[in-house]
């Protein structure tokens, strides 16, 4: 499965967390994986919860528009994004859209 692909509503993005990191941020596309770096431990749900509040804020469609589809106790996830444009992943990356 590549690691982004549009819906009727979005993007779903095949997502690698690290977790327990010294800051949240997005590291870039790693073996077929968008990888993002987070401050919460992988305890109770808390880095799921982080997660769905930092892709909010980077791709501007909130927190209620990310949904964890698959792997929610993995670090390997698939995250659906509502309102989210393949365009939208690409400003944010800098890789071109032939490698979509």
């Amino acid at each position: 499965m590549p690691w982004i692909t549009p819906t009727g509503q979005g993007v779903r993005i095949q997502v690698k967390v690290q977790p327990r990191s010294t800051k949240n941020e997005v590291v870039g596309i790693f073996e077929e994986h968008l990888k993002v770096k987070l401050t919460a431990p992988p305890v109770d749900g808390e880095a799921n919860r982080v997660l769905k509040k930092f892709l909010g804020e980077v791709f501007k469609c909130g927190a209620r528009n990310v949904t964890i589809l698959r792997g929610k106790t993995g670090r390997v996830k698939l995250v659906e994004l509502k309102g989210v444009l393949i365009e939208d992943v690409v400003a944010l990356t800098g890789l071109p859209k032939e490698e979509y």
